[in-house]
């Protein structure tokens, strides 16, 4: 330490060098420091490791948080505005609702020390320093503290949430997110998470899904799919003759910044699924991850291209989305070319699923059953072909994959847990969607869904200038009225003229 402040002295004597010394010794210090607290590692964590574990779980649970702004863009993009502010609503109180019932309930149901079916303990996350291991025993591996592993975790479990309510856009009722979101952040999500997450018996068979593509995805999109088919189509999508019609959402740049922000969102998805930093590995998560992105960005728009004769702008958007995807259950077990091909056929089926899925009648405005359903199923099966026997191995979690010299057996085990976990979400999302339906109702009336869901459910618009009266109190919206101003300024007359056509 001697020779660097010697060094950096005299360095100092020159200002063109002095702040490149500062910056290098800094970082030469923090090089130095670094394998000192991974050696503290090997015996009691140091202070200092668990010091930046837990920054590195904060930071990664703050980008898991800020994926709800991306689903927030890409639905309201994906969605026409007259439901734009309800949308936007829901978001926020999906937030508000899950994140108070996981905090009493669904964290001690997911993680808590209990049966192979579900936690037991650990309600209302009242543990003491001294009990937080053995009540949340799933979870200590990692040394951060509780509070934020529980932090890490609610992103998750609004993140799966979120995926529900895509598919059921534009025509739901909103007592349907005030009690499904109860049921399903209490009970589906985290007896799920704790068969693969939480030493359940999932875990126990040695399960590989990394950082959700089941826990999260298939099991927000098998409850998508449940909501879809109780909800039926809305009003307009499909003709007399029984062939799908495009509703057009009325911003595709806005949705396609929710999917840029979901892609750096997941930046914290699945390289914070290590819970902690001092391994490096998250970096090496990161790769992987992204990678899986790009090829699936390509690959769908391809396809797209060849199927469609357009590249279509939305295809392309969501074979990002359907990539990330797939990737999550692998992400932790599998190499960079294994990722693009991950990534790669999934950017490509979701296309092909998006269209096979609008041909059978069930509605889904945004492609959630598969980029998020499809892809966790395709992405949960590939990690049984892909994953590499350094990182089983690594991980204490199942064996190598297929392709590996492993055999079928770990192709096996994500398939029966995809089939589990798909019939059980199915029965109990049945069991609420269709009680609701039937008792107090889930969809909108006509005359509601018309309107659209701003002004039916909240008296109120997301837009307000495209739907309330006229500045000179005529027939009409404020937007139409500006405009047929500017064409009677254009054509340099006061006599009314023809307004640009205005759709709300």
């Amino acid at each position: 330490m001697k020779i660097f402040r010697q060094l950096s002295t005299r360095l100092s004597r020159h200002r063109r060098f002095s702040r490149f010394a500062a910056l290098a010794i800094a970082v030469m210090l923090l090089l130095l420091t670094v394998p000192a607290l991974a050696m503290a590692q090997d015996g009691a964590p140091s202070a200092e490791s668990i010091a930046v574990d837990t920054v590195w779980v904060m930071l990664a649970t703050f980008l898991v948080f800020f994926m709800q702004a991306g689903f927030f863009t890409l639905e309201v993009g994906f969605s026409r505005a007259k439901n734009a502010g309800h949308i936007a609503w829901k978001i926020l109180v999906n937030m508000a609702i899950s994140g108070l019932v996981f905090w009493a309930a669904g964290f001690a149901i997911a993680f808590g020390t209990g049966s192979s079916f579900a936690g037991s303990s650990g309600w209302f996350l009242n543990v003491t320093p001294d009990n937080t291991s053995s009540v949340f025993a799933s979870l200590a591996y990692s040394n951060v503290p509780i509070s934020a592993k529980f932090l890490f975790e609610f992103a998750f479990a609004s993140v799966s949430l979120a995926i529900v309510y895509g598919a059921l856009l534009e025509r739901t009722k909103m007592v349907v997110y005030f009690v499904f979101g109860i049921v399903f952040s209490a009970i589906i999500y985290p007896i799920v998470g704790h068969w693969i997450w939480g030493g359940g018996w999932l875990a126990q068979f040695g399960m590989q899904d990394f950082a959700g593509s089941t826990v999260v995805h298939l099991v927000g999109a098998t409850s998508a799919l449940v909501g879809a088919l109780a909800l039926g189509p809305r009003i307009g999508k499909y003709g007399r003759d029984g062939k799908p019609k495009p509703i057009p959402g009325h911003s595709m740049p806005l949705a396609l910044l929710g999917v840029v922000i979901l892609w750096l969102g997941w930046f914290g998805f699945n390289p914070g699924s290590t819970l902690n930093a001092m391994d490096l590995s998250f970096a090496d998560i990161a790769l992987v991850t992204n990678m899986a992105a790009v090829a699936g960005v390509l690959t769908a728009m391809a396809t797209a291209w060849l199927v469609m004769g357009k590249p279509d702008i939305g295809m392309t958007a969501n074979g990002a989305i359907a990539a990330l995807v797939a990737i999550t259950a692998g992400s932790g077990f599998v190499e960079p070319w294994a990722a693009v091909i991950i990534g790669g056929v999934a950017g490509a089926v979701m296309v092909l699923m998006v269209l096979f899925i609008d041909r059978i009648r069930i509605d889904d405005p945004i492609g959630a059953l598969s980029c998020h359903g499809i892809s966790g199923i395709w992405g949960t099966l590939a990690t049984g072909l892909f994953a590499t026997p350094a990182a089983a191995e690594r991980l204490k979690v199942g064996t190598a994959g297929l392709f590996y010299g492993g055999g079928f057996h770990q192709l096996g085990v994500q398939a029966l847990g995809i089939s589990a976990v798909f019939a059980f979400v199915l029965i109990c999302s049945g069991a609420v969607f269709y009680g609701l339906k039937y008792t107090v109702g889930i969809r909108l009336s006509p005359a509601q869904e018309l309107s659209g869901s701003d002004f039916a459910e909240h008296g109120m618009w997301g837009y307000p200038e495209h739907f309330v009266g006229p500045d000179d109190g005529t027939d009409g919206t404020a937007l139409a009225d500006r405009l047929r101003g500017v064409a009677q300024k254009d054509h340099g007359t006061g006599a009314p003229s023809a307004a640009p056509p205005v759709q709300a």
